[in-house]
């Protein structure tokens, strides 16, 4: 019995040029990482720090986060956060208001500073996308090679 986990694609077959462009986007995918978390250091941020203003920001249809919704995007712990935003609050990017619907939250928004430094980020951040784009045609070919024969036509 193996310790290694099973799926429906053990049976798979998996060509060398499969695995050199999933290494390729693998790699390239690393390095906008690591492109992200060196813009967000030169603008005077956390990687974590640009991205809770960037998870606020990017709330669809408003322009705050409740404290749950930002541990919930970020993945770590409420306390994590809310630590996270008390730092971000003394710095000015950030500020807290007591949520119109529930009284019991707290809604998070950007400041006018923040807002600034997110701008910023994300117009450097578009143009190493746009440097990416053949990334994501390597991703595409390797997703629709991964798709059985029958979803490639739907």
């Amino acid at each position: 019995m193996s310790d290694s986990p099973r799926s429906a694609a053990d049976g798979a077959l998996v060509t060398k040029r499969e695995y050199e462009k999933l290494s390729a986007f693998r790699g390239e995918l690393r390095r906008f990482l690591r492109f992200s978390e060196e813009a967000a250091r030169r603008a005077g941020l956390s990687p974590q720090q640009h991205q809770l203003l960037l998870t606020i920001q990017g709330m669809p249809g408003r322009e705050f986060a409740t404290i749950k919704e930002i541990a919930e995007h970020l993945q770590v712990r409420h306390h994590t956060v809310v630590g996270l935003v008390d730092r971000m609050e003394s710095a000015n990017l950030v500020f807290r208001r007591q949520s119109a619907l529930d009284h019991r939250v707290v809604d998070v928004a950007l400041t006018t500073e923040g807002k600034q430094i997110l701008r910023g980020l994300t117009i450097v951040h578009k143009e190493e996308l746009v440097r990416l784009t053949g990334v994501w045609s390597t991703l595409s070919e390797i997703i629709r090679g991964a798709l059985p024969a029958e979803a490639e036509g739907s």
